[in-house]
């Protein structure tokens, strides 16, 4: 989901970009590589600063102090780093959403969600400010661009959730024009980039609706692994999913040029302006830091939660009612509150 969501200020060039750097990236800040165990991490889109703990973490060596010479592996248009994490290719990936765990143990790919980054999916609704929306109910008189995707997702459970309908929906191509030409429309995004483009584009500040606020309570940006790595090699993702929370926690309250600078030279379609927006709003919308991570740290998940969006999803038609959705993920490598001690204090 994520690669597509961000197709509208992204490019391909940045995805060559990635790849071509991407074996550069890790091993170099590595110390002493031969004390330091090699894993492997893919990305789902190209470098960005919905990635930036996981940069932040190799470029300032945190992940080298957890004993781990770490190489990622951005993702772009024509590369998919899930299949490389099943067939045993890299270690770890960055599994979009709540809903690609929920399709692997449908299909039966043996991998499991073992930390959830993102505590609200960053999925919004733009519209424009003279339509005068204040709440998701406001956005139904509305023309809606939903991306092909989105309809068999969120969509439907706007639709089973709050009564949308699908007949005010047309297609968003991640183009913003249909959307900027008709005043009384809404398009889908994300609330670190595309109002940000629209800003750039149009010079209008558009009303954004974070459909996470509404009960859209999908994990994101989650760590994914292999189930017999997790299984063989527990002390080895325990040291990941906690240098990647510290990372985290540094990229969004220290100093985070370390991890700009690495995603810059691995995308340079990521402004300065861009990579500041973006942290700003992960941090005023509590993407990362909110809720459970609070009290468990980043990286936080909890049974209940998992429970409460798959009841949904199986109302909105999303996946099945017989799915065993708890294999999708494990608590056994998160909320152990590694990185609270880095938190601002209110």
């Amino acid at each position: 989901m994520t690669a597509a969501l961000h197709g509208s200020i992204r490019t391909l060039r940045g995805a060559v970009v990635a790849a071509a750097l991407a074996l550069a990236a890790g091993p170099g800040l590595a110390q002493a590589p031969g004390k330091l165990d090699k894993v492997s991490f893919g990305t789902n889109w190209v470098a960005e600063a919905e990635h930036g703990g996981f940069f932040q973490a190799l470029a300032d060596g945190t992940y080298a102090r957890y004993g781990l010479d770490v190489t990622i592996v951005p993702g772009g248009p024509n590369v998919n780093n899930r299949i490389l994490l099943a067939s045993g290719k890299i270690d770890f990936f960055m599994s979009a959403n709540s809903l690609q765990s929920f399709d692997a143990v449908a299909n039966k790919v043996p991998v499991v969600a073992v930390a959830a980054i993102f505590q609200k999916d960053p999925q919004v609704l733009l519209a424009h400010p003279e339509a005068k929306v204040t709440t998701l109910e406001d956005l139904k008189p509305l023309t809606l661009f939903v991306s092909k995707e989105g309809m068999t997702t969120y969509f439907q459970w706007l639709v089973s959730e709050y009564g949308f309908k699908a007949a005010g929906v047309k297609p968003y191509t991640f183009n913003p024009q249909p959307f900027l030409a008709d005043r009384r429309s809404a398009m889908q995004g994300y609330i670190t980039s595309e109002p940000f483009a629209v800003e750039k584009q149009a010079g209008i500040k558009p009303t954004v609706i974070l459909l996470a606020d509404y009960g859209f309570n999908s994990y994101s940006t989650l760590i994914e692994t292999r189930r017999d790595f997790a299984d063989n090699k527990p002390d080895l993702v325990q040291r990941f999913v906690d240098a990647s929370a510290i990372g985290w926690y540094t990229y969004l309250y220290g100093d985070n040029k370390p991890g700009n600078a690495m995603i810059k030279k691995l995308n340079p379609e990521m402004t300065d302006d861009l990579l500041a927006y973006s942290v700003a709003k992960m941090k005023e919308y509590g993407i990362v830091d909110s809720g459970d991570a609070e009290k468990d740290g980043i990286g936080a998940m909890n049974d209940a939660r998992w429970a409460s969006f798959f009841d949904k999803m199986v109302r909105a038609g999303v996946v099945r009612g017989d799915l065993d959705f708890r294999q999708a993920y494990s608590l056994r490598f998160a909320n152990k509150g590694v990185g609270l001690d880095r938190r601002p204090q209110h």
